[in-house]
């Protein structure tokens, strides 16, 4: 064996082991049941490279939120307020544990979110649609010269609208600087009407398992700017209640004990997963408008793995059916071709597994077209070496022209499919991605797979038996 020869076999070994080794980890996740993976990915305890399955065939859920145009600030673009809110929603969900999510902008203000082993639309509903504004308020419990706004809103049926804010007739009559908010337990309290702090002063946000009432606490800190205006509103303002205002309803109204600067909490009656999404939404941010859910489907595990079992069958028997026709027509020539498509698939799986790349229904599609081209290109290759055989030349002198000749042409039809790949996935949406991102894999592997290395194997066969080789 020469040492080129011995090279080539060298980079093959080590890049079939470490795909295997790639593929692995689907293999011992996918292989659990249902119920445990889903309790080790709460727990977060999930690989990070390793193939994804989407919507259509892992189940979950799927939602058309369209933003509130009429609620954005006057500085604010559209398209610059679409690209926030499309931003925070992601951070929402990533800290929610929701893996390869899908968000897309779909027209002027609607956003389509996809949520892959989601079951329960409403959770991810009221984990997205929070606006999130938070606010600290100090409490007026003097409420001279706001008893007719007081009086009024109690003889109002619903005093507040669907955001939460004080109806105008009602405001209208409170003391200038001055408004209401409802309480989280139904009440209201009348407080200064800005804020002395907001949310976009947070530097963080973590959940505390039990503070002092027994309950769920979230934990807060501010940044260097956040600390020097909360440190002020507080030291102004000791013995007093302290409004904390999430969304328009107080959540708690503590009184200020001392001087706070950098850090202070929610408290109140929360449940721990309340607890835990608030968390998520004051960590990611205010969205710029509310948004409201327009549409909502749920595709149920069982569907999901129908479309599993029924895409695998699909490759199973269009593999096989290959590597039948491909022996029984080609011979050895046809053997070592099945091999190559075999390994192109493993490289395939690996590619995939190591960019955390998701799988669709479509992106199975993708799959059997791009095996499909790897195996076209072996008939080319296989051809050529036929045609220079009929002229008598000895099976090395055949082997070589075959793969020189046939080169261009496949080169030529791969990057021209490659090109098209690249095309759909930068304008298409989420179903032609999938096909594009596993089709242009694919073609990139096979162009590995069936000259590379399948060119491997005839070498190391001219240096042990040339006479083998039958085409």
């Amino acid at each position: 064996m020469s040492k080129s020869l011995a090279i080539k076999w060298i980079v093959i070994i080590v890049v079939l082991l470490g795909s295997l080794a790639l593929i692995y980890p689907n293999y011992s996740w996918y292989s659990k049941p249902s119920a445990e993976r889903a309790k080790l990915e709460a727990m977060g305890d999930r690989p990070e490279r390793m193939l994804n399955l989407g919507l259509d065939l892992r189940g979950g859920s799927s939602l058309l939120l369209e933003l509130d145009v009429s609620k954005l600030s006057n500085k604010e673009p559209l398209n610059e307020a679409m690209a926030r809110a499309i931003e925070i929603i992601r951070n929402r969900i990533d800290q929610y544990g929701v893996g390869e999510t899908l968000i897309t902008r779909q027209g002027e203000k609607w956003i389509l979110v996809q949520l892959p082993g989601v079951a329960n639309p409403e959770a991810a509903e009221a984990l997205i649609g929070k606006t999130a504004m938070l606010q600290f308020h100090i409490v007026k419990n003097d409420v001279t010269g706001a008893e007719k706004a007081i009086a009024k809103l109690e003889e109002t049926e619903e005093p507040y609208d669907q955001d939460g804010i004080l109806k105008p007739e009602i405001a209208k009559l409170l003391p200038e600087g001055y408004t209401i908010f409802r309480t989280k337990d139904g009440g209201y309290s009348l407080v200064n009407k800005e804020p002395g702090v907001t949310g976009a002063d947070l530097e963080n946000a973590r959940l505390t398992m039990y503070g002092e009432n027994g309950y769920p606490e979230v934990s807060f800190s501010f940044n260097a700017e956040g600390a020097k205006k909360f440190g002020k509103l507080t030291g102004a303002n000791i013995n007093k209640q302290l409004a904390i205002v999430l969304d328009n309803t107080i959540q708690s109204a503590p009184v200020v004990q001392s001087r706070i600067s950098k850090e202070g909490r929610i408290s109140g009656t929360f449940t721990l997963e309340e607890a835990r999404q608030l968390t998520i939404v004051l960590k990611a941010g205010a969205l710029p408008a509310p948004v409201r859910v327009i549409e909502k489907k749920t595709i149920g595990p069982t569907l999901g793995e129908d479309s599993i079992k029924s895409g695998l069958s699909a490759c199973l028997y269009a593999l096989i059916g290959i590597l039948l026709f491909m022996i029984i027509y080609y011979k050895w020539a046809g053997f070592i071709s099945s091999v190559a498509l075999v390994l192109n698939l493993v490289l395939l799986m690996a590619v995939m597994s190591y960019f955390s790349a998701t799988l669709t229904v479509p992106g199975i599609a993708g799959i059997i077209l791009s095996l499909a081209m790897a195996i076209d290109a072996n008939v080319l290759i296989i051809e050529r070496m036929r045609e220079e055989k009929l002229l008598g030349k000895p099976i090395a002198t055949i082997i070589q022209l075959g793969y020189e000749k046939a080169w261009s042409a496949i080169f030529d039809s791969n990057i021209t499919t490659i090109i098209v790949g690249f095309c759909l996935m930068q304008f298409g949406t989420g179903p032609v991605k999938g096909f594009a991102v596993t089709l242009i894999i694919g073609l990139t592997v096979s162009l590995f797979t069936a000259v590379f290395v399948t060119r491997a194997i005839y070498e190391l066969m001219l240096t042990s038996n040339p006479k083998e080789i039958s085409l």
